[in-house]
C-alpha cells in the first residue's frame, strides 16, 4: 500500500509514464502489487492523514510520500533507512539528504525535489519593452502594474499583474518566508534555536505584500490556494504567477491552454538576496509496515526511475516557446538550457521543521495566522510580528535573537541557505 499525496491529487503528465503505469511497471519486474491509498489535497489534511495512520501502528500503507517538511513530525514511526540506500544517497546532494534526517536517522529518501519559482508571461514583457524578468520585487511591481494597465486598456477588463497563492494555508508559509528572508528578515526560527520573526525587515517584507492585494493582485488572492491562482494563470489573466518548479518540469504535457507557448521560469524576485523555498517529496517506510522488505523494493524502483528520468531531462532540449532565465541554482538538470544565464539565479531557503522538530506544525499555524492577519488588514504589520514572536516563544521554549544574515550568490553557483 502506497500512500503519496502528491499523486493524489496531481492532475499533470508529470513524467514518461503516469504513476499508476509505473506501478505496473514495478509488479510486472518483481511480483508484488502495489495499491494507491487517496489522500486530501491539501498538505496539512495530508500531514493529519499521515500521522493517524502511522501513529495507530497501522500495518498499512506501508510507504509513504514524505513532505520535505514533516520529517520532524513523523520520524518516530518511520524506518531508518540511512543503512539501506548508500548507493542512492550517495549522489545526492547532502543538503537535501539532510532535509529528511532528524538526529542522524533518515526519515525518507528524496525523490521530488521542489523550488519556488516565477512564472512570466514572456510575449507580454517583450510587448511592454522589457529584455528581462524581474530580478527584485521593485521591478515586479513596476512591471506587473504597466503590464496590467496595459491590458486592462486592450479589453481584458480581469487581467492581474501578479497572482499567488495567499489562503491561510502551508503555501502561505512558503510565500511569505521568500519575502521576508529575501529581505533580510530571517527564517522566523533560526538555526541556533532562537525566534527571529519580529525585526524590521520582515515587518517591511509583509507591508509590501499587503500593498499588492487591491493594486497588482486581486483582493480575492488572500483566499487563493494553490490551483485558484494557478488557473487565474492558465487563463491567460495574469502577468507573473509565484509556482512551483514542478508545475512545469515534472510534467511531460503540461497543460497551459492559451498561453502554453509563451511563458517564462525564473528565480523568484529579491531584495538583498534572491530565494526560493525548498519543497518536494521524500520516501519513507511505516515502522509497522507488513511488508518492510517489499516496501523497501518499492522505494529503491522509484528513485531509481526518477534519477534516469532526471538524465533525460538534463539532455533534452527546452521544450519550444519556453523561456528560462537565472533559474534556482537547484535545478541541475536544466541549467543547460539557459548557457550564461545562471549566474545570478537564487538560493534555496528550508522552512524551520527541522529545528522545531514535532512543533512546527504548530509553528506554522501560527506564522500563518500572523501573516494572514496583516493581509487582511485585521492587524498592523509590527503588532502581528511582535504576537507572533511571543506566541512561538511560547511554543517552542526558544529565546529570541536576531535574524540570519544572509549573503547573495556569488559568482556561477548560489548561496544555499539552511
Amino acid at each position: 500500500m502506497f500512500l503519496d499525496p502528491e499523486w493524489s491529487h496531481d492532475l499533470s503528465e508529470r513524467s514518461v509514464l503516469p504513476p499508476d503505469e509505473r506501478l505496473q511497471e514495478f509488479t510486472r519486474q518483481t511480483g508484488i502489487r502495489v495499491e494507491h491509498v487517496p489522500a486530501p489535497e491539501t498538505g496539512l489534511d495530508q500531514l493529519g492523514q499521515a500521522r493517524e495512520l502511522l501513529r495507530k501502528g497501522s500495518s498499512s500503507p506501508d510507504v509513504y510520500g514524505i513532505d520535505v517538511i514533516w520529517p520532524g513530525i513523523l520520524s518516530e514511526d518511520l524506518i531508518d533507512l540511512k543503512p539501506y540506500f548508500a548507493a542512492e544517497l550517495s549522489s545526492e546532494d547532502s543538503d537535501l539528504v539532510a532535509s529528511y534526517a532528524v538526529k542522524g536517522k533518515l526519515v525518507a529518501v528524496p525523490y521530488h525535489t521542489n523550488v519556488g519559482v516565477l512564472f512570466y508571461r514572456a510575449d507580454l514583457l517583450q510587448q511592454y519593452g522589457y529584455q528581462a524578468p524581474p530580478r527584485d520585487w521593485d521591478q515586479l511591481e513596476k512591471m506587473a502594474a504597466r503590464i496590467q494597465q496595459g491590458q486592462r486598456a486592450k479589453g481584458q477588463k480581469d487581467f492581474w499583474g501578479f497572482v499567488w497563492p495567499g489562503a491561510d494555508g502551508e503555501n502561505l508559509t512558503c510565500n511569505a518566508l521568500e519575502w521576508q528572508v529575501s529581505e533580510g528578515g530571517g527564517r522566523i526560527v533560526e538555526a541556533d534555536d532562537t525566534i527571529s520573526v519580529n525585526n524590521p525587515n520582515a515587518i517591511r517584507a509583509w507591508k509590501r505584500a499587503a500593498h499588492w492585494i487591491g493594486w497588482i493582485s486581486p483582493p480575492t488572492v488572500i483566499s487563493y490556494q494553490e490551483w485558484d491562482a494557478k488557473n487565474v494563470w492558465n487563463s491567460g489573466g495574469a502577468a507573473f504567477w509565484r509556482g512551483w518548479a514542478s508545475d512545469y518540469f515534472l510534467s511531460q504535457e503540461p497543460n497551459w491552454l492559451t498561453i502554453r507557448d509563451r511563458i517564462g521560469i525564473t528565480s523568484v524576485p529579491g531584495g538583498a538576496v534572491r530565494v526560493g523555498i525548498l519543497g518536494g517529496f521524500g520516501l519513507g517506510v511505516s515502522r509497522s509496515s507488513a511488508h518492510p522488505v517489499e516496501a523497501m523494493e518499492l522505494v529503491r524502483f522509484l528513485v531509481r526511475r526518477e534519477t534516469q528520468l532526471e538524465t533525460v531531462r538534463s539532455r533534452s532540449e527546452p521544450p519550444k516557446g519556453l523561456e528560462l532565465y537565472e533559474l534556482p541554482a537547484i535545478l541541475k538538470a536544466y541549467s543547460h538550457f539557459d548557457i550564461g544565464k545562471h549566474q545570478n539565479g537564487s538560493g534555496v531557503v528550508s522552512r524551520p521543521s527541522s529545528i522545531t522538530e514535532r512543533k512546527y506544525e504548530d509553528v506554522a499555524r501560527a506564522y500563518i495566522r500572523a501573516v494572514h492577519s496583516v493581509l487582511t488588514g485585521k492587524t498592523r504589520a509590527p503588532e502581528a510580528a511582535a504576537g507572533l514572536e511571543k506566541e512561538l516563544v511560547g511554543i517552542t521554549g526558544f529565546k529570541t535573537g536576531p535574524p540570519s544574515q544572509i549573503r547573495g550568490p556569488r559568482k556561477k553557483s548560489a548561496e544555499q541557505i539552511r
